[in-house]
């Protein structure tokens, strides 16, 4: 008899639990309505927790923003925030001075390191429609050596990142969007970040954003690392299968990561999966609030660090910065650097 590479299910929530070498993943999918001349939603804010608006309520949260929605300034140290937006715009600003404005399926990179403060703000530029924002941000931990590197952020805009759609014997595509990871031979993939777990070639770390057509097959190849731990986020659709074994709402799965694994999307509509996996970084995980260090001690030299130094101070007269009207993607670098996508 056959072991089932299911190894478990669980009920997505909020956010999503990972498994190391990931800390967790927020999934943001927010119906904003037209925009006000602030950029900010074009509707009564009555009701919610301003500064901490996570209500969801007429499908949509303002966060930490009181006029804008998003999360102003806030400090990070001892791991990496990867910021995959599929809809709207993300407005970075941050300590090192540099800014950003990304979104439309780029991906921000961002090694924290020995410390860093940033904003990201959700800007809605649409004052005749509404302006739907999606997006998911997943922290990966680094690694003791290298909590404390300099941090630094990479962009990974929308044209770059590698795309591979299958055809099954029926017809039916399944497209794979590779953030991190190799996919196939066919596909070169993306650089992370130099003191990231991920540029670790043994770390076998990837991020994979799943699309199937419905009724669509495909088989998920099997992991390159025999300690490679795997999840897979079903998040939209009706139904899916996996190994035979049906998901009919939406849930993390944890799949043994050295066997391939058949995926059916049983439903009537898309279905739509996100995959992480990494092999463990395997070092003690002590957590507070956006510090992650290993041990309690480290934790209270991060807190004095930061209030000590502010991480080198916030350079912008706003804690929650937004990059104007203007719709064009750009990256601005401390060192002065701009990039923009083709």
């Amino acid at each position: 008899m056959s072991v089932s590479p299911i190894l478990q299910i669980k009920p997505l929530g909020f956010p999503w639990e990972t498994v190391d070498p990931f800390l967790f993943c927020a999934y943001h999918d927010d119906a904003y309505p037209q925009s006000n001349e602030q950029m900010g939603p074009n509707a009564s804010l009555a009701g919610r927790a301003i500064g901490q608006d996570f209500s969801r309520k007429d499908g949509w949260s303002m966060y930490h923003g009181s006029s804008v929605p998003g999360f102003p300034s806030h400090p990070h140290r001892g791991f990496e925030t990867v910021t995959v937006v599929r809809k709207g715009l993300i407005d970075h600003s941050d300590s090192l001075g540099a800014t950003a404005r990304f979104g439309q399926g780029d991906v921000q990179w961002l090694t924290a390191g020995k410390g860093v403060v940033h904003s990201e703000m959700f800007p809605l530029l649409d004052s005749a429609a509404p302006n739907p924002l999606e997006l998911f941000q997943i922290w990966l931990n680094l690694p003791a050596r290298n909590k404390m590197v300099e941090p630094h952020f990479t962009m990974l805009w929308s044209q770059d990142i590698p795309r591979q759609v299958f055809t099954d014997a029926a017809g039916l595509t399944t497209e794979v969007a590779v953030v991190a990871g190799r996919l196939s031979e066919a596909t070169k993939p993306l650089s992370p970040p130099p003191d990231s777990w991920a540029a670790q070639p043994e770390a076998d770390v990837a991020i994979w954003t799943i699309r199937m057509a419905p009724g669509a097959r495909w088989t998920l190849p099997a992991a390159a690392g025999k300690d490679t731990r795997r999840n897979v986020y079903f998040f939209k659709g009706t139904g899916i299968s996996l190994a035979g074994q049906a998901v009919d709402s939406h849930a993390a799965i944890e799949l043994l990561a050295s066997e391939a694994v058949e995926l059916v999307n049983t439903g009537s509509d898309d279905a739509e999966m996100l995959m992480l996996q990494g092999r463990p970084i395997g070092e003690p995980v002590v957590q507070y609030g956006p510090f992650v260090m290993n041990t309690q001690a480290e934790i209270a030299q991060t807190m004095s660090d930061y209030q000590r130094t502010q991480f080198g101070g916030w350079p912008f007269e706003s804690e929650a910065p937004v990059h104007g009207r203007e719709p064009q993607r750009f990256a601005k670098h401390p060192n002065g650097r701009e990039e923009q996508p083709a």
